[in-house]
């Protein structure tokens, strides 16, 4: 296996889709030309509602989207693996599928994902948010073969749930994504705690680009994409504004921090309290 260049979009998405789609594509350009083969954009990459119904309303099904075609056929012409980290995608009257798009060099669609957990709370800070109101959560883990081995899906809220990431690793995941839209509030606190626990509990390699700063419904969001290595170190973190991060990854050191930390073979079943 040969090492490989990553890159983390970061961005900060409004409710003008095309706007987000020609700002996100500037930007997967920029990370193509640093010589990335692996791109990833955050959670909600064209579409930034102030709420679920908003979101609804100027959200297509999948055979109409208009993002889809023209980030497939930007990876093509770039010749990248990209992830689209979530585009809302319509499934019915009253919801739509938080969905990853893996594309390949070909622009063929290599895998899709939903957002399995979804998040419903009201913070401290007043904030509050019922994702299950209008997103229907997605019921099977998924991955997908890269060139340099296999990538774990998952999107934002997912980060906060192991079991997910041990059944990815278990399937032979070197690499999970974690395309995310952090808030502020719990982005300050768990962000960076949260990822690199991730990789170092799998012995694998993180990548997670994310929304950041103030949109332009008032919501804000944390930032700080990273790109985290098998041991836990931090390979490259960006700030709040949106930019491109790039880290180059052996997917060689995987198997040995796995063998280092075998916690991966360790899982067994036991009883309860």
């Amino acid at each position: 296996m040969t090492t490989f260049r990553a890159a983390c979009v970061q961005l900060r998405s409004s409710d003008d889709v095309e706007e987000n789609i020609r700002t996100a594509s500037e930007l997967i350009r920029e990370a193509a030309g640093t010589g990335a083969q692996f791109v990833a954009t955050p959670e909600n990459t064209t579409l930034m509602a102030p709420d679920g119904g908003a979101k609804l309303e100027k959200s297509f099904p999948e055979e109409q989207d208009p993002a889809l075609p023209r980030f497939r056929a930007l990876a093509e012409e770039l010749e990248i693996w990209l992830l689209i980290g979530s585009l809302a995608i319509k499934v019915s009257e009253t919801k739509t599928a938080n969905r990853s798009f893996l594309i390949d060099p070909k622009g063929k669609i290599a895998a899709r994902y939903d957002k399995i957990f979804l998040f419903d709370v009201d913070l401290p800070s007043g904030e509050t948010y019922r994702e299950s109101n209008t997103v229907a959560g997605g019921s099977r883990a998924v991955a997908a073969d890269l060139a340099w081995g296999r990538l774990g899906l998952s999107v934002c809220y997912d980060l906060r749930f192991p079991q997910l990431y041990r059944k990815l690793a278990q399937g032979g995941s070197s690499f999970l994504a974690v395309p995310s839209a952090f808030t502020e509030t719990t982005g300050k606190s768990h962000w960076h705690v949260l990822l690199r626990a991730r990789a170092i509990e799998n012995g694998a390699f993180v990548i997670a680009p994310a929304q950041g700063g103030m949109h332009a419904n008032g919501r804000q969001t944390y930032g700080h994409s990273l790109i985290v290595g098998p041991w836990g170190d931090i390979l490259a973190e960006a700030g709040t504004e949106p930019c491109v991060i790039t880290a180059d990854i052996d997917p060689a050191s995987v198997g040995i921090v796995r063998h280092r930390v075998p916690s991966v073979r360790h899982d067994c079943d036991f009883e309860g309290p």
